[in-house]
């Protein structure tokens, strides 16, 4: 059964990308190891090897203790910075939107609610 398609099988097409996404990212790598093997040569040194080149010795260990509660406020910016993505094209198209829209939204402010209530029970919200 001819198409006009030159691609007779969907498979060729998925084989043919499939090579295509795996050696578009890798070619330009090996040409960039190729040139960094031929033109700029390796020049170990103490320099070099060290673990920093920015010119100051490291002191001390490097392992410090750091505070998860960063990581819960980074959590909750994130969450609340991104529901304007979601509330601003809401608010821009408000009239032109359905009823079944604006349950769906608020539904999405009722479960960002929950989550600040959730975040100030846990006492996530204050600073320590």
């Amino acid at each position: 059964m001819n198409t006009g398609s030159t691609l007779q099988s969907p498979y060729l097409f998925v084989a043919i990308f499939l090579v295509v996404a795996i050696v578009f990212p890798l070619l330009p790598l090996a040409l960039a190891r190729l040139w960094a093997l031929k033109f700029s040569p390796q020049k170990p040194g103490p320099d070099k090897n060290d673990t920093y080149e920015c010119g100051l010795a490291s002191k001390g260990d490097s392992w410090i203790r750091f505070r998860s509660e960063f990581y819960l406020y980074a959590i909750m910016f994130l969450v609340f910075d991104v529901e304007v993505v979601f509330l601003l094209p809401f608010a821009a198209a408000f009239l032109d939107l359905g009823v079944g829209a604006f349950a769906a939204m608020m539904l999405f402010v009722l479960l960002l609610a929950e989550g600040l209530v959730w975040a100030w029970a846990k006492g996530v919200l204050t600073w320590k």
